[in-house]
């Protein structure tokens, strides 16, 4: 099939394939073209005329794909950006084909001058890249050789007055070496026994060699417990892969061990060696990883290529060093005697005289108004300069009785203002020059002014309060009063409006001055005190007042009960008083005045105090009769056995009707005594039976005639017969009972015990089937007595008391006793309380409790609990047990967290040298508290506990020893303070740091710096 793409078209062309180019149409092309050459013209642009497009697309049928890419390759080349990126997709296989060899050659000088470059920009980022390296080297170079320092001075201290130690030192000097290198050559005695080579990939023995006559065991086997050893502390403790063991010590022997790339060296030496044996081993190690570096590296367990390695490690069992015998140099003794004695006394003297320079510098530390700054002492010569207060003690006169020469003192003293108290309060002194009448004192770090002045010294000391340095001492001048005309004349004014408004009936609305004049306004009840005569005494000028009183009727109940007394007139026999804001009318009157009263009562303003006429008696003939007629009707209603049903007073005449029992009371005679006419008294009475217990009790004993072994008594308003009766009288008690009436009491009569055997042993089989109905737990479902034996059957909860063990005590025969169980689970709260402990596991911070028959679970819980303890209370609900989970809450450890940060970013800011914070950091230290306080309780619901750590810290201003005594300092008071405003002691942790843990670093802004770093930081812990 022909191709239906234009091979002339370049378009066509590039989107088909090469391949589906139609030859046939090509060489047709080809002989139109060769046709319509001119012979007579040269062959311009390589025998193709330009002015043919034919030729052109010859051209580009031909060669255009070789022209579309060396142009885009050129455009390539041109492109920075397309050529990086071209050259990028290549460039790591192109690396990783190139020989090692060529590769690093001809990345030397790039990565030279890279890394110069990067140097010189920024040398911490290389520090940063070898720090993982270097350190661990560094560390590890730097603790042999402190080991090596103390093990040559150790050396070198317990030979240096030796007769060999004499020798040692000449021959250090003849040598040039340190007498405690010789020291060490000469003492020291070890033996290199064993050296192992071992392969750090696969743990196997390289090559080992033995000290001669050392006892020498598998070797094999040592090293593999040895790469054992190795392999448990690294998993263990998580070391880095080129860290491990280096030494470990059993006995006299120790083990050394240098790790290297693919191979680790283990000696293992007997005796005490040097430090620098670790320098000797390591170059050994050393050497053999660059004599067979590729061998150690793919070691598989043969070692026939490690052949020589042997010799390498023959060098390390040939070093040993022995120590000959001495005797006790006295000669050498006596000489060290001679200079050790002068050497001691200079030292002494040289302790005594900087003891007492430290004592002259405490001394002046403890002085107020002087600081510190710095003290040295260099060649013999005393250093000190500071601060001082012009008004503070002369530190050249502390010099005597300290016994520091005076002459090998140098001091340089600053002056300056301190803001102690006293030197505050010295020149206030001399710039007010307070008079007589005023005294300025130091109270608790204020200055305090007392006593009377005139009003332009009081505007000096205010002026001078307003003027003083901030961090220093408060001037409180509120104490003194200003003793000029005006002031008095104001106070005494003052005193006077004070007066008035404590007086009932006066109500002060307002009050001022103006001019020289006193004006008050206000309400004044007409019974009230006359303001005008509270004048007299209050040194205030009457002319210079101008009053205006408007007039009004208190409410308050002394002038309530001044205008009751005024209108009603009360008799002699009637008293009125005011009780609790109540106006009490006791006594007797008679019905006219007690009407006037009530009236008056009722007219009282709302509001004000209550009129209580109850306690007035009316003394009227017929109120006294009807009062003792009332008191007879009271005296019948208390009577057992009587009911009245109606009682009136009509015409003079008293009526009362009603029900009464035979056994009761005889209401005529209840009438003596009453003051109360028999002849006026019409009653009409019913018989009836009473159910009052006591008229029952009184029927029964007459109806069954007890036994004098039976007593019959009122328990609880019930009849209860109690003792022993043969079976006849118990038939008629049971009889009596059932006959009672309805709503009369219970006629209880199983306290009376049946004297017959067989009653005896049903008595106490019943004792024992009512032990166990009460027992939770057990249900009874049958119980029977046939032919002398006991059947009993029933549910029990194998959770409840065992039927068996309650027959004990009961009297019953357990042979006798024939029991059917079967076992169920009971839903009595104490048990299904049990079973959901058991199954639910709840945390501590959830309590299960009973209250009135329902399951109640209160405290928090994690989301899964709850969602269990849930899915429980619907099962439990479906038979009938109440699982109330609504008072469960959702454990919240998000809000613990916040409020964990919110506690840990607040700190307490202290001042200079002080510690106790400022007033300002009163509302600081009381939102703390609360959240301490909150913090704890939420821990404490949550399970866990909480404790605060209370990080006291200072400035680098003084003495470090001063910073940390001053630092623990304010984590105490802190510590104070939250436990005043109720935080638990317990729960408070405190330790002071000094300077070592600052908020702000020392090379930023000082005076930001000291300012921050003076604080007490809190820490939360939860265990």
């Amino acid at each position: 099939m022909r191709s239906t793409v234009d091979p002339i078209n370049p378009s066509e062309r590039a989107a088909a394939n090469d391949t589906e180019i139609d030859r046939e149409a090509l060489a047709r092309l080809l002989v139109e073209i060769a046709r319509n050459v001119d012979p007579d013209h040269g062959a311009l642009f390589d025998g193709i005329p330009t002015a043919d497009h034919r030729m052109e697309t010859l051209r580009q049928l031909l060669v255009g794909r070789e022209i579309s890419e060396l142009s885009r390759v050129a455009h390539l080349l041109d492109e920075p950006e397309q050529l990086a990126a071209a050259v990028g997709s290549v460039l790591p296989d192109a690396a990783a084909r190139a020989s090692h060899a060529q590769l690093g050659e001809a990345f030397v000088p790039v990565v030279e001058r890279a890394a110069q470059r990067s140097i010189q920009k920024n040398p911490r980022t290389l520090t940063d890249i070898l720090y993982p390296v270097f350190l661990p080297a560094i560390r590890k170079s730097i603790g042999e050789k402190i080991d090596q320092t103390f093990q040559s001075l150790n050396e070198s201290l317990r030979h240096i007055f030796t007769w060999h130690g004499l020798k040692w030192r000449f021959e250090a000097w003849r040598t040039g070496a340190s007498f405690s290198e010789v020291v060490l050559n000469h003492s020291l005695v070890y033996r290199v026994e064993h050296v192992f080579l071992i392969s750090r990939s696969s743990g196997l023995l390289i090559a080992h060699v033995t000290a001669e006559n050392a006892t020498s065991e598998d070797p094999q086997l040592i090293s593999s417990m040895l790469s054992a050893i190795q392999d448990f502390v690294s998993d263990s403790f998580k070391e880095k892969e080129q860290s491990g063991l280096d030494t470990i010590r059993f006995g006299e022997l120790r083990l050394w061990s240098e790790v290297g790339p693919f191979a680790t060296l283990v000696s293992v030496i007997r005796g005490n060696p040097p430090e620098e044996l670790h320098e000797v081993i390591r170059d050994v190690l050393l050497r053999i990883h660059d004599e067979y570096s590729q061998a150690l590296e793919q070691f598989d367990g043969d070692s026939s290529q490690l052949a020589s390695v042997e010799t390498q490690l023959q060098t390390c069992v040939e070093l040993k060093h022995e120590e000959s015998n001495e005797g006790f140099p006295w000669l050498v003794l006596a000489a060290a005697l001679l200079v050790l004695i002068p050497t001691g006394i200079w030292f002494f003297l040289s302790w005594q005289s900087g003891q007492r320079w430290q004592a002259y510098l405490s001394r002046l530390e403890t002085q107020p108004g002087i600081i510190v700054a710095e003290q040295t002492v260099r060649d013999g010569q005393f250093y000190i300069a500071g601060l001082r207060d012009p008004l503070a003690a002369d530190p050249q006169s502390l010099l005597s009785g300290t016994q520091v020469d005076p002459a090998r003192v140098h001091a340089n003293w600053q002056f300056y203002q301190s803001l102690a108290p006293e030197f505050v309060l010295k020149r206030l002194t001399a710039s007010l020059a307070p008079p007589d009448s005023v005294r300025l004192s130091v109270v608790k770090d204020r200055i305090v002014a007392e006593g009377e002045a005139d009003a332009t010294w009081i505007s000096r000391a205010q002026a001078a309060a307003q003027q003083l340095s901030a961090g220093g001492p408060v001037f409180d001048i509120s104490r003194v009063r200003d003793v000029s005309p005006e002031a008095r004349a104001a106070e005494h004014w003052q005193a006077y409006v004070s007066r008035l408004g404590t007086q009932p009936g006066i109500i002060v609305a307002e009050q001022k001055i103006r001019d020289g004049q006193f004006y008050i306004a206000g309400l004044r009840d007409p019974l009230a005190a006359d303001p005008q005569s509270l004048l007299s005494g209050t040194q205030v000028d009457a002319a210079r007042v101008h009053a205006n009183w408007q007039f009004y009727q208190s409410l308050e109940p002394e002038f309530v009960l001044k205008r009751l007394t005024a209108s009603l007139a009360p008799p002699d026999s009637v008293r009125l008083s005011v009780v609790k804001d109540r106006i009490v009318a006791e006594g007797e009157a008679d019905a006219t005045w007690i009407s006037r009263a009530q009236a008056a009562a009722q007219q009282l303003s709302a509001g004000g105090p209550v009129f209580d006429i109850s306690r007035v008696r009316d003394v009227s003939p017929e109120a006294r009769a009807a009062e003792h007629w009332q008191a007879y009707v009271s005296r019948l209603g208390t009577q057992p056995g009587i009911i009245v049903a109606e009682q009136k007073i009509r015409d003079g005449q008293f009526y009362i009707a009603g029900l009464r029992d035979p056994l009761a009371a005889d209401p005529q005679s209840l009438l003596s005594g009453t003051q109360v006419d028999p002849g006026r008294v019409h009653s009409q009475w019913q018989f009836y039976q009473s159910l009052e217990p006591e008229f029952v009790l009184k029927r029964l004993t007459a109806s069954l005639y007890p036994l004098k072994s039976v007593r019959l008594s009122i328990v609880d308003n019930r009849i209860v017969a109690e003792g022993e009766a043969p079976d006849t009288w118990i038939d008629r008690a049971r009889a009596a009972a059932r006959q009672l009436s309805a709503g009369g009491p219970e006629f209880d009569i199983s306290k009376v015990r049946d004297v017959s055997p067989e009653a005896r042993e049903a008595e106490h089989w019943q004792y024992y089937v009512s032990r166990l109905e009460a027992q939770p737990g057990i249900i009874v479902a049958q119980q029977t007595e046939r032919g002398g034996q006991f059947y009993i059957s029933g549910l029990r909860d194998p959770l409840a008391a065992d039927p068996k063990a309650l027959l004990s005590g009961t009297q019953v025969d357990p042979a006798r006793v024939h029991s059917q169980w079967q076992f169920f689970q009971s839903l009595d709260p104490k048990f299904v309380v049990k079973r959901l402990t058991a199954s639910l596991s709840p945390p501590k911070s959830v309590q299960l409790s009973i209250i009135q028959g329902r399951i109640l679970v209160v405290g928090e819980a994690p989301a899964g609990w709850i969602s269990r303890a849930r899915a429980a209370a619907e099962q439990l609900s479906a038979d009938g047990v109440v699982l109330d989970v609504s008072q469960l809450h959702e454990l919240n450890l998000a809000e613990l967290n916040h409020l964990r940060e919110a506690i840990q970013t607040t700190d307490i800011f202290f001042s200079s040298g002080r510690v106790v914070p400022g007033p300002e950091q009163s509302p600081v230290l009381d939102r703390l508290a609360d959240q301490l306080k909150e913090f704890a309780e939420n821990a404490r619901k949550a399970g866990v506990t909480a404790r605060f750590m209370l990080t006291g810290h200072s400035d680098t201003t003084g003495r470090e020893t001063a910073n940390a005594s001053i630092s623990a300092a304010r984590a105490e008071t802190v510590r104070a303070l939250l436990n005043k405003r109720g935080v638990a002691p317990e729960l408070l942790l405190v330790r002071g740091a000094g300077t070592f843990e600052p908020a702000v670093p020392e090379n930023e802004n000082s005076r930001t710096g000291n300012s921050t770093n003076r604080r007490v930081s809190v820490t939360v812990n939860l265990e």
